[in-house]
């Protein structure tokens, strides 16, 4: 179950109104293909530097290009299990660290 402070972000405007335009930018660049494996189509928009309560609201984190990537949903469940050794790849093609 999401906490209270992730049900309010996730549900506001800001946010949804970054999440579509991430998702449209994406979607010129590649057709909207998984940044990671690039093979599947994304689904998921998701925060590299994970979000806390305690920088939801700082718009560096939670509302950046910088800090998003669109995932499939297998790489995102590889995410959230093994953070530290991903990879996604950058507008150039070129593979970054997570």
């Amino acid at each position: 179950m999401a906490k209270d402070w992730a049900k309010r972000f996730y549900d506001s405007k800001a946010w949804k109104e970054c999440r579509q335009s991430f998702i449209r930018i994406r979607e010129g660049e590649d057709g909207g293909l998984c940044q990671i494996c690039r093979n599947r189509p994304a689904l998921i928009v998701h925060h590299k530097t994970w979000l806390t309560a305690a920088n939801v609201t700082d718009p560096d984190v939670a509302l950046s290009y910088d800090n998003l990537l669109y995932v499939c949903q297998d790489c995102h469940n590889n995410i959230e299990s093994e953070q530290e050794n991903l990879y996604f790849f950058d507008e150039e093609g070129q593979p970054n660290p997570l």
